[in-house]
């Protein structure tokens, strides 16, 4: 499903091949966990945390719960979480500590 997200990243949503990421580990609170996809801008900052789960694992509150923790180490400002069935998107409130539930995620834009 990774390879779905990314052919998406790059073919609709027109992100630079160079800016994506799959797969790599990062640690959070002293846990290795590993991410699934991380779109990143031009200046180095991650644009977009992506999370694939399996077409059976239902997206619920733990789901997000999961991404949220990731994002507290890695600060993405977009936040996507997919089981190639259901979509799911949201942007990142730093200043009030939430998230905002949205449509899609933006296009590429330099």
């Amino acid at each position: 499903m990774r390879q779905h997200i990314v052919h998406y990243l790059i073919n609709d949503k027109k992100y630079p091949a160079s800016h994506i990421n799959v797969e790599k580990q990062l640690k959070v609170n002293s846990l290795k966990k590993r991410y699934d996809v991380v779109v990143f801008n031009s200046d180095g900052s991650i644009r977009i945390l992506v999370e694939c789960k399996s077409p059976n694992i239902m997206i619920d509150q733990n789901t997000f719960d999961q991404i949220a923790s990731y994002n507290l180490k890695l600060n993405a400002e977009y936040l996507m979480v997919s089981n190639g069935l259901e979509h799911f998107y949201c942007k990142m409130d730093f200043e009030n500590e939430k998230y905002t539930f949205l449509e899609g995620i933006p296009d590429f834009s330099r």
